[in-house]
Formats: structure tokens, C-alpha cells, sequence
């Protein structure tokens, strides 16, 4: 009797404790409108989307074929189509390369619906990124405010709008789940610094912005990791600082500009071919900077003989194994820095310095 009577309590406590955690819920249902409720972060990704998804462009492109081989009638057909955002109100775009590549036509898409012909005005394949124009922009563009990918920390959350699979201005979130990466550029070149995030990114995401939680620009949406080819949860972004000091070369002088140092260098296949390590100088250019620090290329003995000449090892102490070493710590300087160059010619190691001109 005792015994049933402490069940019947125990049970009568548990449906008077669950009554009383259903009361708040019931509560909220009745006297709070859906339309006017959001949690934090529901507030912050909704008024995010809201104010930069009118920047975030739908690019395809086209391209020309001929009918057949036995004909001369070229045709336009369907090439690739992607992301990309408007960078200013003049009617500039900025999109990956690998969307653009090899297209004879390109048109961008607004948020509203209305398309617009564009052009390419500079491309930079060893950054995967590009600048189209609009022949005819329309007024009251919008833009995206820039952010500072150095301030980025594993953790924080990111937001991702572009057109996957053709589905336009579509809204993925998550965090940065890693920084530093490196990932291969359609120039077969390395890009360093890459953001990755585990907000879904999808065919057609690509050149679309990466966004912080202040709505500002963070990185450009490039490439995924999945065998699938849909997103598994690990997506890249080229960082927006890298995107700042590309950007306003390739519209300047459509490429990116590097100081030079004045010599023709090896290819890396010849490299790997007699397992040389640096990198082989062919020839130094007379009258430029390289030539002037005393340089050697490759020479011709009495007999009509090849002499290796100088293998430069090192800039500014930072190892060069390969073209893409070389052209990355160029990237760093402009015309008139002074930079170390660590040589090997024959079995002696020397020091030059080199002062860099500008690209020719």
C-alpha cells in the first residue's frame, strides 16, 4: 500500500513538472507572431542576406562551336555558368577565373531578374580570380563592404550567397573551420591563405562572397573538397585581402603586375628532369637589375659545351624550390625594393642584392 501510494506521488510530481515546462512553450505559441520572433542569430543571418544579396550576381557564359568539322557555321552554345558580386557602382564584377575561362560571351544576372552583357577587363588564373564591366550598368548598384581576413578566427560564423546549380541568390551558413590552406589555381599554381569553411558550397557557388556576421566581405566562394562534387562540408575561399590587392591591378592594368629582377629561368619540368634543386637561372636581360648584382645564366664553353650558371636558393632567406616560390615572394615586393638572393654556382654559395624594376 505504501509502496503504491510513493509511485502514485512520484508520478503525479513528474506530470506536474512536465505541465509546468510546457507552460512557457504553450505560452509563447499563443502570444508571440512567427513573423516577428527570431533568435539572435535567425536576426543577424536574415538582415545579413537581406542587405547583400542585391550585390550577389548570377554569371553565365557562352561560347563559340563549330557545327561540325567539315564546317565553317560556328554556333553559340552554353559554356559554365556561376557566382560573383558587384565590387563597384560603376559596374564592376568580380568572379573566379575558372568561371569566366575560355568564354566568348559572358552575362551577369541581378538580383532582380534583369541581364546585362559584360566584358572582361582583367583575370589573374594564378589567383583564380577575374573583373568583368557591364556594358550598360544600371543605376543604384549595390556593393559589399570590405572586411579584414587577418581578424578571422576558427569558429566564427560565416554566411556564403551565390547561385548553386543555377538556383539564384541562395543563403548557406556556418563557421570557419580551418585558415592557411592551400589550394591548386586553374594556373596550376598554389594560393596560400585560404579560408575553409563548413557552409555549404556547391557548383555554381563559385566567385559568390564569403560574408562575416557584420555583413562584410571575407572571402570569394572557389572551389569545394568532394569526390561527389557537392558539398561535403569543406568549401575554400580565396581571403579578401589577397582579393584587395588583386582586384585593383587587374582593373588597372588587367593582370597582376610583379617588380622583375631581369632573368629567364628554367621551366620546372627541365628542373625535375636532372633533379636539380632551386631553381636554374637561363639567361639575365642586360641593363637590368639581375645583371647588375652579377647574375649568370647559362653559357656555352669553347667546345660549344652548356655550363650551368647560377641556381638561385633563396630570397630574403625564404627557400626557392620551384616557379610558384619565386613568383610568390615577387608578389610580395614592388618595383624598387631591395631583395637577398642566395645563389649556388657550381660548389660556392653567394649572396646578391638585387634591386627589383618594374615588369616590362
Amino acid at each position: 500500500m505504501l509502496r503504491n501510494l510513493l509511485i502514485s506521488k512520484s508520478l503525479r510530481a513528474a506530470c506536474l513538472k512536465a505541465m509546468l515546462l510546457l507552460i512557457p512553450c504553450a505560452a509563447i505559441a499563443q502570444t508571440t507572431d512567427y513573423l516577428s520572433f527570431a533568435t539572435e542569430d535567425e536576426a543577424n543571418s536574415t538582415e545579413i542576406f537581406s542587405k547583400a544579396s542585391p550585390a550577389v550576381v548570377y554569371v553565365t557564359t557562352t561560347t563559340l562551336r563549330r557545327r561540325s568539322r567539315f564546317s565553317l557555321d560556328v554556333m553559340e552554345i552554353p559554356k559554365g555558368s556561376g557566382s560573383g558580386f558587384v565590387w563597384h557602382d560603376s559596374g564592376l564584377i568580380v568572379t573566379n577565373y575558372h568561371v569566366i575561362a575560355d568564354a566568348n560571351r559572358m552575362q551577369v544576372t541581378l538580383q532582380d531578374g534583369n541581364s546585362y552583357q559584360a566584358e572582361l577587363i582583367g583575370s589573374a588564373p594564378e589567383k583564380d580570380l577575374a573583373v568583368l564591366r557591364l556594358l550598360e550598368p544600371p543605376e543604384d548598384l549595390v556593393t559589399l563592404p570590405l572586411g579584414d581576413s587577418t581578424e578571422l578566427s576558427v569558429g566564427r560564423k560565416v554566411l556564403a550567397i551565390g547561385n548553386p546549380f543555377g538556383l539564384d541568390t541562395t543563403l548557406t551558413t556556418g563557421v570557419v573551420s580551418a585558415l592557411g590552406r592551400e589550394i591548386r589555381a586553374p594556373s596550376g599554381r598554389q594560393i596560400r591563405g585560404v579560408v575553409q569553411t563548413d557552409a555549404a558550397i556547391n557548383p555554381g557557388n563559385s566567385g559568390g562572397p564569403l560574408l562575416n556576421s557584420l555583413g562584410q566581405l571575407i572571402g570569394v566562394n572557389t572551389a569545394i573538397y568532394s569526390p561527389s562534387g557537392a558539398s561535403a562540408g569543406i568549401g575554400f575561399a580565396i581571403p579578401v585581402n589577397t582579393v584587395k590587392e588583386v582586384v585593383p591591378q587587374l582593373i588597372s592594368y588587367g593582370r597582376i603586375l610583379r617588380p622583375i629582377m631581369g632573368v629567364e629561368l628554367a621551366s620546372d619540368r627541365w628542373r625535375r628532369r636532372y633533379g636539380i634543386e632551386g631553381l636554374p637561372v637561363v639567361r639575365v636581360f642586360p641593363g637590368l637589375p639581375a645583371a647588375e648584382a652579377g647574375l649568370r645564366g647559362i653559357s656555352r664553353s669553347s667546345r660549344g659545351d652548356l655550363r650551368l650558371g647560377d641556381i638561385i636558393i633563396a630570397i630574403d632567406n625564404q627557400p626557392v624550390n620551384d616557379h610558384d616560390d619565386y613568383l610568390t615572394i615577387m608578389e610580395r615586393h614592388k618595383a624598387g625594393d631591395r631583395v637577398s638572393v642566395r645563389a649556388r654556382r657550381g660548389d660556392t654559395e653567394l649572396d646578391l642584392d638585387v634591386k627589383l624594376s618594374e615588369s616590362q
